[in-house]
């Protein structure tokens, strides 16, 4: 049986960084992708995505080795939706910003602790640009610079 693989993030301004993280996951299993929604962005990090949520989505369902997609939650529940996919595997990216063994201990308090909880431990670093910040740090200097 094919293991199910959940993974989570914005998703912003999408970079080969992303798809490295897809493909990684869909080596482990099936891809299930939670898209963060645009006002639990705005309440975790401090700001809103420049792409809207739904834009989001929408390209994150096109990509290939995505089983499936589909918008996070919108309340401060964000297990629910671990708890609506029951994957086998959650993958998180090696830079996003969530204790693991918080999230393990969070699991086994849902009655969750067969799903195995993984860090990808190689950041994709083939382009300068791997970052959705950094693309748009890139884009803030370029415009500077047309104004001088």
């Amino acid at each position: 049986m094919t293991k199910k693989v959940m993974i989570a993030g914005t998703f912003d301004i999408l970079h080969p960084g992303h798809i490295f993280f897809i493909n990684e996951a869909a080596k482990l299993g099936e891809v299930y992708v939670v898209v963060a929604t645009d006002i639990n962005r705005s309440k975790y990090s401090g700001y809103k995505p420049i792409v809207p949520e739904n834009q989001r989505l929408e390209l994150i369902k096109n990509i290939k080795n995505v089983k499936e997609a589909r918008l996070g939650r919108n309340d401060t529940n964000t297990l629910k939706i671990v708890e609506e996919i029951n994957p086998d595997i959650i993958l998180l990216g090696p830079t996003q910003n969530y204790n693991e063994e918080e999230l393990k201990h969070e699991l086994q308090n849902r009655n969750l602790n067969h799903i195995l909880v993984k860090r990808l431990s190689k950041v994709y670093d083939n382009y300068e640009l791997n970052s959705s910040g950094k693309i748009k740090l890139k884009i803030l200097n370029e415009f500077h610079k047309r104004d001088e």
